[in-house]
């Protein structure tokens, strides 16, 4: 009988996750999850489309949220509204700054140099303290200056 009673609500419970994820407080970080994103001048597919990313993993700062749509902004400053679903809320980050940014085996300048990245580099973000941030770009990992990322931090 217990059984019969806890599994539909279990189901209800469990339905309404993917909802209450949606309602978060703006602004917030995402990541691009669609290999094609469609963003638009307004919270519809009636309206323009006004640009196209092709990069997955790319962070955009979502700053409004309306039914299903969101207004993002990228990382050159630019906005408009894309469909919730196409966006993840894993965190990633994409490199910016003059000249190669270091990627180091530990938080520090001190630690041994792995690789040097481009701007433009974009990479799963892990954990950021003390002015540094863990970043995954493929199969390699280390720590970059949190500086040269954009997508780290508050948003």
């Amino acid at each position: 009988m217990f059984a019969r009673l806890f599994i539909p609500f279990l189901m209800l419970a469990t339905a309404a996750v993917p909802t209450l994820a949606q309602e978060r407080d703006t602004p917030y970080w995402a990541s691009i999850r669609a290999t094609v994103l469609n963003m638009r001048v307004g919270p519809s597919a009636d309206y323009k489309i006004d640009w196209v990313y092709r990069r997955p993993g790319l962070p955009v700062k979502v700053v409004r949220v309306m039914e299903g749509w969101r207004l993002i902004e990228d990382p050159d400053g630019a906005r408009g509204w894309v469909v919730a679903r196409l966006l993840s809320p894993e965190r990633g980050a994409i490199v910016i700054g003059e000249g190669l940014a270091e990627l180091r085996d530990g938080p520090s300048h001190d630690a041994m140099l792995k690789w040097r990245v481009e701007p433009g580099v974009v990479g799963a973000l892990g954990g950021c303290d003390d002015g540094w941030c863990e970043l995954s770009i493929d199969d390699y990992q280390g720590y970059i200056a949190q500086n040269r990322l954009w997508g780290a931090g508050e948003p």
